[in-house]
């Protein structure tokens, strides 16, 4: 995770924040694996992770580019999205304060990286984060508004074998992440 190089659309700032979201899995994943969850929840659920966690991934953001660059933890990215996906896959009710809580642990810990890796790049801006977080609201809002709106049994159940598609790639990624250690 985030060993990539940052993404140059040639279209500026902006859009290479707003690019390296849909090109970096191990971001977009747990974007759309909690997006989905809130969904599934209802449309309460679906309007506090269409806030609380682009907020959190911008702070993040702004604390990661204090913080001195490290090594990212691709485990913990996929274990987010594993645990993510699964809860989608199981579609067990949560308490709303639980997927508040989720959407602001995603935000802090991908928006703490992302600053990280902004901070290694002398040409970033802190514009290239709001594209980051615009991409990030914008499929939040999207798909949670979708799932919401979703009524057929069969419906639901798609959704659910998302989350089961979503999980298995967060095992992927973790059997990825760890085959040097």
């Amino acid at each position: 995770m985030f060993l990539a190089h940052l993404m140059s659309t040639g279209l500026g700032p902006f859009y290479d924040g707003l690019v390296h979201l849909f090109l970096t899995p191990e971001e977009l994943l747990p974007v759309v694996a909690l997006s989905l969850l809130a969904g599934m929840r209802g449309p309460r659920f679906g309007r506090a992770a269409l806030f609380v966690l682009p907020a959190a991934w911008l702070l993040g953001s702004v604390a990661g580019r204090a913080i001195p660059p490290r090594t990212a933890l691709p485990a913990v990215a996929a274990l987010l999205t594993l645990g993510l996906g699964a809860l989608v896959a199981a579609d067990r009710a949560l308490p709303y304060v639980s997927v508040a809580a989720l959407a602001a642990g995603l935000g802090l810990w991908n928006g703490a990286w992302t600053g990280m890796e902004l901070a290694k790049s002398h040409s970033s801006t802190f514009v290239t984060v709001l594209g980051t977080v615009c991409g990030v609201f914008i499929v939040v809002a999207l798909l949670a508004a979708l799932t919401s709106s979703l009524r057929a049994p069969w419906a639901r159940i798609a959704v659910r074998v998302a989350g089961s598609w979503i999980a298995a790639s967060g095992l992927f990624m973790l059997g990825w992440s760890l085959r040097g250690a």
